[in-house]
């Protein structure tokens, strides 16, 4: 074997990722544009997404899209968005592919010494940089695929709309409830593909890939004691802290009851068929009606089970006092929950108010909760992802329900079903999107390219 082709090897070994064969032009188109794209600072503190959506207009435009097929539009100077257009036949309604270009924060401080957040490097069989998995490859994907489809002369049979858009990671004007409010004609859809779902590795085992139809809702609560006070040194019961400390600790202990929808029981059914033992009963009998208390227990023991299975809400922040030597006269927490699809906030407050157990602690909605029901599992969207995944990996495909947010909730808010889509493959035990040296390896982005190529041919064909 040739010492180049050695040394690939043993770096390959012992960062743990099979070194990638040679990309295809194909594969080189995305990369080509996944580095354009990390290599724009897109944070909303200092950077701009329509530097970001003025580069892949550009692209289009070069490749041979008219431009009143491609458009750049925002609410001010830095928070464009770009809608690009291939048309097609008609026969069906259009097929949107949304990504987000902004990104969190990131300060190069906070990385490793030899790396930037904002330069594309590529090492060791990793992409690296702000953004490589949340979302900049799923936006460098969709434009080399509307590339590649409009030169192979492609005719879908709907229009396929790709929608890079702004301040999905925060920003006070997030792009998709912008789009919709100001152009709906131009991102409305049959159906949306969006970031939120993705595929599994296990101890370098391929498991499953993930299908995002459903999330949960965003509502926090303020919870407020107020007292009289009083210096230090004459102490009493009746104070602030101990009110909110008191009621927090009751929270603490409480679970909000199992609720599935036919999202995470789709999840748990299909899970079930991969795991062995005890966690493979366990998940089964949670789908029962009314599931199994001792499975239950088991499952919630792990954060991500426990958030499919309820509600949850948990204390972030909390402040109180004034001084030093003086009683507090006020105590405050942030309570922030996560709630299932169709829970009424209403609700979930007087549950607060019931488990925390005082009615010295005032609760207050910070905000309004945005609802999003599920999408439904429709066939056409199903059947092409379960081929393809099978065609590609041989592994099963997963509904799965986001413990976070995305931008879908904008989208079936609209009535546009929205679906997390990507086939990008990540180590279950090293996921590092909005953290310290983010990456994706270049195997799973090229995997994720032609997967998502396949997938979206098949659902503008059939």
């Amino acid at each position: 074997m040739p010492i180049h082709l050695i040394a690939l090897l043993v770096v390959a070994l012992v960062s743990g990722q099979a070194p990638a064969p040679a990309p295809s032009a194909h594969d080189q188109l995305a990369r080509d544009i996944y580095r354009e794209l990390v290599n724009i600072n897109t944070t909303d503190s200092v950077g701009s997404t329509t530097k970001a959506a003025d580069a892949m207009a550009a692209r289009l435009k070069a490749a041979g899209f008219p431009a009143a097929d491609v458009q750049v539009l925002g609410p001010n100077a830095r928070k464009g968005n770009l809608i690009a257009r291939l048309h097609g036949s008609g026969a069906r309604r259009p097929l949107l592919l949304l990504a987000h270009l902004d990104v969190v924060e990131a300060h190069k401080a906070d990385w490793s010494p030899d790396l930037d957040p904002f330069v594309f490097v590529e090492r060791d069989g990793y992409f690296y940089g702000r953004g490589t998995s949340d979302d900049k490859a799923m936006a460098a994907i969709w434009v080399a695929t509307l590339i590649r489809l409009k030169q192979e002369g492609f005719t879908p049979n709907r229009d396929i709309v790709v929608a890079l858009t702004a301040d999905e990671e925060g920003g006070n004007f997030n792009g998709v409830s912008w789009l919709l409010k100001n152009h709906r004609d131009l991102v409305d859809a049959d159906f949306a593909l969006n970031e939120g779902g993705g595929g599994e590795i296990v101890k370098g085992r391929y498991l499953l890939n993930e299908v995002q139809a459903s999330e949960k809702v965003y509502q926090s609560f303020q919870l407020e004691v107020t007292n009289p006070g009083g210096h230090s040194s004459l102490p009493t019961k009746d104070n602030a802290i101990y009110h909110l400390a008191e009621g927090l600790a009751r929270l603490a202990q409480y679970d909000f009851p199992v609720a599935l929808n036919p999202v995470t029981r789709t999840f748990f059914e299909r899970t079930a068929e991969l795991e062995q033992g005890q966690a493979a009963a366990d998940m089964k009998a949670v789908t029962k009606n009314p599931p199994d208390p001792d499975a239950v227990a088991r499952l919630s023991q792990s954060p991500y089970y426990n958030a499919l299975l309820r509600t949850t809400c948990v204390a972030t922040r909390l402040s109180g006092g004034h001084a030093d030597n003086a009683l507090p006269q006020l105590a405050r927490a942030l309570v922030n929950c996560r709630m299932l699809p169709g829970t009424d906030p209403k609700e979930v407050e007087q549950t607060l108010v019931k488990v925390l157990g005082d009615d010295q602690i005032e609760v207050t909605p910070v905000g309004q909760a945005q609802p999003s029901d599920p999408s439904p599992l429709r066939p056409d969207v199903m059947i092409p992802v379960e081929r393809i995944t099978r065609e590609m990996w041989n592994v099963p495909t997963v509904p799965t329900m986001v413990t976070g947010a995305t931008d879908g909730l904008y989208l079936r808010n609209a009535g546009i079903p929205t679906y997390g889509v990507s086939g990008l493959f990540e180590d279950i035990d090293d996921v590092r999107a909005h953290g310290r040296d983010e990456r994706v390896g270049v195997k799973q982005f090229y995997e994720s390219r032609e997967f998502l190529y396949r997938v979206v041919k098949a659902m503008c064909e059939e």
